[in-house]
């Protein structure tokens, strides 16, 4: 007997220990293309600013992933997942003490989640907020207004989980019995990324010679559709990490839940990746072609950037429902996201925001509609085998309203989470006078003025040139406070703008 019972516990020693190399293998591959986010948001950006600040955003959105690295190692993990917490906020294991290495490719998982909400900040204050204001608010994100807001909805203590993991007769403390379920990240990162980035273009002020004395628009394009196109294409590439991904696991012990028609469904995390992954896949192009078509009615043209900000609208609205809804139904909510985008690029506009990458109307508006939409779309069945609780699911499927509603809530509350935080730190750093660059260093570029040179060799040639025609102009010809600049200097400010946009001169 003994020995057979031997035999038993070995065999399920090696099952556990199986289940936890597939587990690894999977959340590393994952975790890879996730990270590989950073690089197509670098790229995107690059290829959306002008040709003076190339450098500089390149620098930033490195540095985005090295001060997350140290900063949710030594913060950011223990307020979303301490082991010892509360329904708002984790408060141990911070630096990662006290936990085993098994944990850390889960970490390592979250880590990369919480660069990509720091990251969408960029797009919105890009070529004109100072180096080191940037530094800090990325600190403040992944240290702090990321890792609470994922403790609220990711971790099974926090006050608007639907995880169930907490036993049977767990639904009690959920909110409305239910609790709000984002299976990647619509408003936990897509959500903070987008309204910090908000607040931030809002504090700092539209990029000089952005909109003309009567409010009127003026184009000031990107270097590099081929950039552009490139980082917006990387991105779709990560995605399949970063949904897919949020699974988790993909094997596991076999359980059985009973559904409400008194079925029986097994929790399979594996085919929630594989759903999430077909729905990423078809939301994107929802959302890009209905971008391309809407604006070629509007417009008449078909427009590359629009396609492509439609794509991530697209990406960014069906990530919180991705494993949970049927494929028809994200083509409506990819085609629904690409849309909202659009309305709310307008907006943006017509209130004088000036949003280099659009990345509010990317990430906050599609991301706000992403996480209601679970309320409408999930599928009981997908709920029970993504492992959430399923007292509610979609409206449309006869679910009730708890989950619209338990949704509504996360969304309401991490607006002004996000906003009274991000928008106090902006605020501050403006009243220091520490946020924004000076006028003579945002008209010559960032990486002139800061990096030791342009990242295009032809621009360093083409300024030395420009000089020397300067330098034979009448002593009046550039009309300038005395003192103000040097001639020199003017002649670069000059020539940059002539070649990356329109000439602001006047506006000093």
């Amino acid at each position: 007997v003994g020995a057979v019972v031997g035999r038993q516990i070995g065999v399920e020693l090696q099952a556990a220990a199986d289940r936890a190399g597939i587990n690894t293998t999977f959340l590393l591959l994952a975790t890879a293309l996730v990270f590989s986010m950073q690089i197509g948001f670098a790229v995107l950006t690059a290829g959306s600013v002008r040709t003076k600040n190339v450098k500089n955003v390149l620098l930033k959105n490195a540095c985005d992933a090295m001060v997350t690295s140290i900063s949710y190692y030594l913060f950011g993990y223990a307020f979303a997942y301490g082991s010892t917490s509360n329904a708002f906020m984790g408060h141990s294991n911070f630096a990662l003490s006290g936990l085993p290495s098994s944990d850390y490719i889960f970490i390592t998982f979250q880590l990369t989640f919480a660069a990509t909400a720091c990251t969408i900040v960029s797009g919105c204050v890009c070529e004109r907020i100072s180096f080191y204001a940037y530094l800090g608010y990325a600190f403040l994100i992944t240290s702090f207004v990321y890792p609470v807001a994922s403790h609220w909805v990711w971790s099974s203590s926090g006050w608007l989980t639907a995880a169930a993991l907490s036993g049977p007769d767990d639904s009690s403390f959920r909110l409305f019995g239910q609790g709000a379920i984002d299976f990647a990240g619509c408003s936990v990162v897509h959500m903070i990324g987008g309204f910090a980035g908000l607040c931030g273009c809002a504090i700092i002020g539209p990029r000089h010679g952005r909109f003309d004395p009567n409010g009127e628009p003026i184009p000031m394009p990107g270097h590099s559709a081929t950039l552009t196109a490139l980082g917006a294409f990387l991105l779709w590439f990560g995605w399949l990490g970063f949904n897919p991904g949020s699974a988790l696991v993909v094997a596991v012990p076999l359980t059985a839940t009973e559904l409400s028609n008194g079925d029986f469904v097994l929790i399979q995390p594996q085919l929630s990746a594989q759903r999430a992954a077909l729905n990423t896949i078809i939301a994107a192009s929802a959302g890009g072609l209905s971008a391309l078509l809407l604006v070629r009615v509007r417009d008449r043209v078909n427009d590359l950037n629009a396609c492509l900000n439609g794509m991530l609208a697209g990406l960014v609205s069906i990530t919180a429902s991705c494993s949970l809804v049927e494929p028809y139904a994200a083509i409506v909510i990819g085609l629904i996201g690409s849309m909202l985008y659009l309305f709310a690029s307008w907006l943006e506009i017509k209130l004088k925001l000036d949003d280099p990458l659009e990345a509010f109307p990317v990430h906050g508006i599609a991301g706000m509609w992403g996480a209601l939409a679970v309320g409408l779309f999930s599928v009981e069945r997908h709920q029970a085998v993504a492992g959430f609780n399923y007292r509610s699911w979609g409206l449309f499927y006869g679910g009730g309203g708890r989950l619209l509603a338990s949704n509504a809530v996360l969304v309401a509350v991490i607006i002004p989470w996000v906003c009274l935080i991000m928008a106090s730190f902006f605020f501050l750093l403006r009243i220091t006078g520490l946020l924004r660059i000076s006028a003579d260093a945002e008209l010559l570029g960032q990486d002139f003025e800061q990096h030791g040179g342009f990242a295009y060799p032809e621009d360093v040639i083409e300024t030395v040139e420009a000089e020397e025609t300067v330098k034979e102009l009448p002593p009046n010809f550039i009309n300038r406070p005395p003192g103000s600049q040097s001639q020199g200097s003017m002649a670069r400010t000059v020539h940059v703008e002539s070649r990356d946009g329109p000439d602001e001169e006047a506006n000093f």
